[in-house]
């Protein structure tokens, strides 16, 4: 059975920096796309990144945090990893991440065929 389980999230202050990671057990990680998405209180879930499968050579940022947030993935460890630096406080949200099959750096939920559970981050001003 696929699990994804992220960690890394927490309360952080703005122009702080957190590292997510998200492990994956059960499929042949590289051979999907990852990405990771966020969705604060009465907002929609958005796509912040996204890499390709395989090495990852293809990646998506979000342009509100193009500059600031890094994914990577180490298909070694079977895990994705995002980068957050200058964090500010309209960063704060519960982050996951998603896998999909095959994909290039799918920007739309409905594509991906995996998801974790989640983890909140919290941005003080």
């Amino acid at each position: 059975q696929v699990q994804l389980v992220e960690s890394g999230g927490g309360l952080v202050q703005s122009g702080g920096s957190l590292r997510l990671s998200c492990a994956a057990s059960g499929l042949t990680f590289s051979t999907y796309a990852m990405g990771w998405f966020r969705q604060a209180p009465g907002k929609e879930r958005e796509l912040v990144a996204a890499i390709s499968w395989s090495g990852g050579r293809e990646t998506y940022y979000a342009d509100s945090v193009k500059g600031r947030f890094t994914i990577s993935r180490d298909n070694r460890k079977n895990t994705v990893y995002l980068q957050m630096n200058s964090l500010e406080p309209e960063d704060t949200a519960a982050y996951y991440c998603a896998a999909d099959r095959y994909g290039n750096t799918p920007e739309s939920p409905p594509e991906y065929d995996y998801w974790g559970q989640g983890t909140q981050v919290t941005v003080s001003s």
